[in-house]
């Protein structure tokens, strides 16, 4: 597995990133760089398989929103990956940071909310248009930081550059007396774990590092496995052009009969959009008292389940004939999956009606796991 451009690296500073730039690390004559916001957090490039190998280690990857928290002399400041002001969304989060974590140092994690043993995003989502109820809804589904890395140590002192291994230390060191809201992730380096956190934990997904890594702000440096299932969907429309469509829109039928919007596919193939623009075809006339097509156009922006930057999508709408078998992350929530999917082929061989129904929240109970 490829773990970065290290000979683009070498001619970059040591401070590069999207947000993070020199002019982000301020410093007088003989002072140490400060840490300054926003900061682009490292990510993770997809794989299909779970790397193994010495220097590895392996972490679940949580459902939730991925936060950087900066401890400010003054109060805490809780930032989205693009970016976005969350403080004011989790003042029990703020609260608990505030009373444990020294001035000037900056964390990387996840927040999450449980319920009954798994993560609950919608929950996260309320905290967005709760109002007035926001701190009922913090005391009713309190929030949690899930953190996994430490960008500034206490006083500020910038650790970008120490591997991994050295950063966690410190960042559990710091944590020592934390409350519950406050947990580092759990970490390994045995298979065999792994493999209980993919088919056990409601995570089923995971971020493989390496120890001796540096943080390196906005670059794709781990890598993210993610446990997926093969099942099948309805396409009710697509983006682009009915004749070269780039992407899938996905449905369901409901209970009623009704075609619910499920989710939206990967990029097509070349082979792919072909082999679908001989299928699709625009919605019939409908019948009087019927509607010509069960989604609205666009789709609202919050069909897409996104924090950061949502919008409407316009799409072209189509016949709902055409069986799609697809393979999904398990993060289905609402009746649809939260991330893209990838659209493997047609069914020409399956009705829209051997669909499997829209019945409700969770795994897919007819998927086939493949990851």
């Amino acid at each position: 597995m490829t773990w970065g451009a290290k000979d683009e690296r070498r001619t970059r500073p040591v401070w590069w990133g999207l947000a993070v730039t020199p002019a982000r690390l301020r410093a007088s004559a003989g002072a140490e760089p400060v840490l300054r916001r926003p900061v682009a957090p490292m990510l993770a490039a997809p794989v299909d398989l779970v790397p193994e190998g010495p220097g590895l280690v392996h972490e679940p990857k949580w459902d939730g929103w991925r936060c950087i928290a900066f401890r400010e002399p003054d109060g805490v400041y809780l930032q989205s990956r693009a970016g976005r002001n969350l403080t004011t969304y989790f003042p029990d989060i703020t609260r608990a940071i505030r009373a444990t974590v020294a001035p000037r140092v900056v964390l990387d994690g996840e927040l999450i909310v449980w319920e009954r043993g798994r993560t609950n995003f919608a929950q996260l989502q309320r905290r967005v248009t709760a109002g007035r109820d926001l701190l009922r809804l913090a005391r009713e589904w309190p929030a949690h930081y899930v953190l996994f890395d430490l960008l500034a140590d206490t006083g500020g002192q910038v650790i970008l550059d120490l591997p991994l291994a050295q950063r966690r230390a410190r960042l559990e060191q710091l944590l020592v007396n934390a409350p519950a809201q406050l947990t580092v992730t759990p970490q390994t380096a045995d298979m065999r774990q792994v493999a209980d956190w993919l088919l056990h934990w409601t995570v089923a997904a995971g971020i493989d590092k390496r120890l001796t890594g540096r943080y390196e702000p906005g670059r794709r440096g781990w890598s993210k496995f993610r446990t997926r299932i093969v099942t099948e969907a309805i396409i009710g429309g697509v983006t682009s052009s009915i004749s070269r469509p780039e992407t899938v829109l996905l449905g369901r039928f409901d209970r009623r009969g009704r075609l619910r919007y499920t989710g939206r596919s990967h990029p097509l193939t070349t082979d792919q959009r072909a082999a679908l623009a001989e299928l699709l075809t625009p919605p019939r006339m409908p019948h009087p008292g019927t509607v010509a097509h069960p989604w609205p156009q666009p789709l609202p922006a919050s069909w897409s389940g996104q924090l950061d930057r949502p919008e409407p999508l316009p799409y072209l709408q189509v016949e709902p004939t055409v069986v799609a078998e697809i393979a999904a992350d398990v993060a289905f929530e609402h009746g649809r999956w939260r991330h893209r999917v990838r659209y493997a082929r047609f069914r020409p061989d399956l009705s829209v009606y051997d669909v499997p129904l829209l019945l409700g929240e969770g795994k897919d109970p007819f998927g086939t796991t493949i990851g």
